[in-house]
Parts: structure tokens; C-alpha cells; sequence
């Protein structure tokens, strides 16, 4: 198959979230972060999208529910995705900043640089104001979403947002997926898929709600 066409049949997975969401950073890497085993990255158009439920301040300014370094670290991540299109190689440096937000070191987000390979090219991004205009852009997406995101992570598979049930994703990729190179991934799905909307009030951040820890729902 011409790999243009194999291109056209990928699946679109978009996932919009912020980085300091303690479950954002949860979802990224310890379940996002199948998209890349058993083969499923072959079949799948992965996009990040690092806004959440940000907001713009009348004078143009950013402010993030988790605060500055939210904005900050946002930013960055936005820059490197964009610096490096490639989604092997950004999807490295983000994974190394969340898995720094579980474990409350954050502040350390430059050594990622180094975890993921890369240069200095997103810092300078930044620095030049484009971290700015990415958020922007990434704002006014997300405010375009239908449904509604109602909180983060929220993920959109081909259209359709999961919702509450975002945690079974990869049964959502493998369904929409209308290629002939299937994935080991969906072949060894299992037969029954167990909800996860029950609990789903304890796995996400809600939008409108204040940047301390006892604004998350339990």
C-alpha cells in the first residue's frame, strides 16, 4: 500500500491537557503511553495539545489553573512539539516532564532535554515569544471543541469524544481503525471492556476550578 494511503487510514488521537494536572500526568505516562507498544503508533496520528483549562485574561495575557509554571511549562511543551514534529521525539521530552509532575520535581523540567535528545530549540522558542502564540492557538482550539471539554484529560478519538470513558482509548483506536495492517495491540485486546466512567470524578481536573490541591475533586 502506497504510504499515502496508509497515512490517510491512521487514526486521529487528540489529547488536550495542562501539565501540572496531577492526572494529566498520570494519564500520559502510565496509559497514553501505550500508543506505543504492540505497534499501535503505526495505525495512530497522535496530537498533544497543552492548554487544559487555561484561560485569557482581558489584556491577552495567559493564566493556567496550576499557576505560572503551568503557563510556563505549557509553553515549552508546546514549543517542542512544534520544533520537533515528529511524534517519537517529542512525545520523549513531554513523557519526561510528567513523569517529573507525579513525582512533585517539576522544577527540573530542563534535564529533560537531555532524557529526550533533544536541543535547546524549544527554550528558544519560547524566549522569542512563539510558546505565546502556540497557546494561543492552542486556546482557541480547545475552546472549539463540541462537546465541550468539561475537564482534562479529555481526549477525542476521530471526532468522537471519550468523555468519561478517555482511560479505554485504545479499544476506541482499534474500532475506528479501518486499515488491513492491524496492530498486535488490537489484536490482543480483551473480549470485554470494563467502564471506567464510576470513577472517572477521581482521575481528572475540572475546568473553573482554583490552582491549589484542594480544588480537584475526590
Amino acid at each position: 500500500m502506497p504510504l499515502h494511503r496508509q497515512t490517510e487510514m491512521k487514526v486521529t488521537v487528540s489529547l488536550y491537557y495542562e501539565t501540572l494536572c496531577p492526572y494529566c500526568a498520570n494519564f500520559i505516562v502510565n496509559s497514553l503511553v501505550k500508543v506505543f507498544e504492540k505497534g499501535l503508533i503505526s495505525i495512530v496520528d497522535l496530537r498533544l495539545i497543552p492548554w487544559g483549562n487555561g484561560w485569557i485574561q482581558s489584556d491577552g495575557s495567559l493564566s493556567c489553573q496550576h499557576g505560572p509554571d503551568e503557563c510556563l511549562l505549557n509553553a515549552i511543551e508546546a514549543c517542542a512539539i512544534n520544533v520537533y514534529p515528529d511524534v517519537n521525539r517529542h512525545f520523549r521530552f513531554v513523557y519526561c516532564i510528567e513523569r517529573l509532575t507525579l513525582e512533585g520535581r517539576h522544577n527540573e523540567w530542563g534535564s529533560c532535554f537531555g532524557e529526550a535528545k533533544m536541543g535547546s530549540s524549544p527554550v528558544d522558542c519560547y524566549n522569542k515569544g512563539n510558546g505565546y502564540m502556540l497557546e494561543r492557538k492552542f486556546a482557541g482550539e480547545t475552546a472549539r471543541l463540541n462537546p465541550p471539554r468539561r475537564f482534562v484529560p479529555w481526549v477525542v478519538v476521530d471526532g468522537q469524544a471519550l468523555q468519561e470513558d478517555f482511560q479505554n482509548f485504545v479499544s476506541y483506536i482499534c474500532r475506528a481503525y479501518r486499515g488491513s495492517q492491524i496492530p498486535e495491540a488490537c489484536t490482543s485486546l480483551p473480549s470485554t471492556i470494563d467502564s471506567f466512567e464510576e470513577n472517572s470524578e477521581n482521575s481528572v481536573c475540572y475546568a473553573g476550578e482554583l490552582n491549589n490541591s484542594t480544588s480537584f475533586r475526590h
